[in-house]
């Protein structure tokens, strides 16, 4: 005899908002699309030097993801993602060669907006902990159409604030090791060309890997535990 399908009041909170929260990260396929094109611009920029060529070989990769998306008559949001920050990436770099800056220093701007993304990320989402309302609640109430019926459960609040911190962690992480480097080829206190290879090394080698580790260990949190939805706080 097969089970019954489970119903509200059986269901567990970390079930509902493991389920949700897959489907606001557009799973394996929507994190694969915004981390490929980021990727591909990085190492053609660092190993050419060429701020065009790597655009539009990064574009083009885009564009392929993009035209599947279209066919399957799916989200093109997460391959969208990527393309801005391409954008914004390059321009950066565009404005150091505007400067009169050499290649090493549009290499080095290129990696600034990464540094300031990921200080008011982390910023950001502390803050939101602090006062009760963690991030991944809104991220999850984006989900479901109701940004805020989370908050009335307050074993949803308490893991939304578990999982935000897992979060942040990358962005710290990523901001402790790069900041330095970047800081340091900018001033002069290091060679431009080491910074850079060692910028262009630990955003490769603490962006797509990371992001993993702290979605696993979001799955191994949510999985852990089984907390009932309360009858009258479901989301």
């Amino acid at each position: 005899m097969t089970e019954p399908p489970a119903t509200d009041a059986t269901r567990t909170v970390e079930e509902v908002v493991r389920g949700q929260l897959s489907k606001a990260l557009g799973g394996a396929r929507g994190m694969l699309e915004a981390a490929v094109p980021t990727a591909v611009f990085t190492i053609c920029f660092l190993t050419t030097h060429h701020l065009k060529l790597a655009v539009i070989i990064s574009v083009a990769c885009a564009l392929v993801l993009l035209v599947v998306r279209i066919v399957h008559r799916s989200t093109p949001q997460f391959v969208l993602n990527a393309l801005f920050g391409i954008g914004i990436g390059a321009y950066f770099a565009w404005r150091a060669a505007r400067g009169g800056g050499d290649a090493g220093d549009q290499a080095l701007a290129y990696f600034l907006p990464g540094l300031i993304y990921n200080a008011a990320y982390s910023a950001g989402m502390v803050f939101t902990i602090l006062i009760r309302w963690p991030l991944v609640g809104f991220f999850i109430g984006s989900v479901t159409g109701d940004p805020t019926a989370w908050h009335e459960d307050r074993h949803v609040v308490k893991l939304c604030s578990r999982l935000t911190w897992l979060l942040v962690l990358p962005c710290v992480v990523r901001l402790v090791v790069q900041a330095p480097m970047y800081f340091a080829g900018h001033n002069g206190w290091w060679d431009k060309d080491a910074a850079v290879g060692a910028l262009g090394v630990s955003k490769l080698a603490m962006g797509w890997p990371l992001q993993i580790a702290a979605l696993a260990a979001m799955v191994w949190l949510l999985s852990r535990n089984a907390t009932p939805l309360e009858p009258d706080e479901r989301l």
